[in-house]
């Protein structure tokens, strides 16, 4: 069990290592600046995501609206989760519009959205994308393993290759999405 124990580690550590790639770095400060560039205009930040993805989503609307690591405004961010929402979509006209009739109700051009997909195919989280772009909003992708149907679509975008699992891509998301907000808080309240 061991074995097994240390080989999950150190796909756990590959995984994190991921984020000092250049690229990973690059997509990094676009995307902090971007969100950053949002709030300063009056804007906000719209997140959605799938199962873990969307437990994601929340965590990063969370630290924004609350506090992260200082005390400090409260940021306009909301992850696409509200249950009652998301039921009635899904009962009603199908779950692949969950999230797109979400960005549709909240969303204003100059608004970041933001699609966490480990796979980049899911239809609920594309179709939210085409919305957001339709609309007028700003768009960042973490996208994992080939990027799948949203490789390309959106204005910034990172793909974690490399895993066939989505847990160790979630974790590297985390992992950049906690930097990003500490870049934005830098950015705002203490530059």
């Amino acid at each position: 069990m061991q074995t097994k124990i240390l080989q999950s580690v150190d796909d756990g550590v590959r995984a994190i290592e991921f984020l000092k790639k250049p690229e990973s770095l690059v997509f990094i400060q676009n995307a902090a600046r971007m969100i950053s560039e949002c709030f300063k205009n009056g804007n906000k930040l719209l997140v959605a995501g799938n199962g873990g993805s969307l437990c994601d989503a929340m965590h990063f609307a969370e630290e924004l609206t609350g506090i992260f690591r200082y005390k400090r405004k409260a940021l306009p961010a909301i992850a696409l989760s509200d249950p009652g929402h998301l039921s009635c979509m899904a009962n009603d006209i199908g779950y692949h519009d969950v999230f797109s009739r979400g960005v549709e109700a909240l969303g204003r051009a100059g608004d970041v959205f933001v699609a966490l997909t480990t796979s980049g195919n899911s239809q609920n989280i594309v179709l939210a994308v085409e919305m957001a772009k339709a609309m007028g909003l700003k768009t960042i992708s973490f996208l994992g393993k080939t990027g799948g149907k949203l490789k390309g679509v959106s204005d910034l975008e990172w793909v974690i290759q490399g895993f066939s699992y989505s847990d160790r891509i979630q974790e590297a998301h985390m992992t950049a999405i906690h930097i990003i907000i500490e870049m934005i808080e830098h950015e705002l309240f203490y530059a």
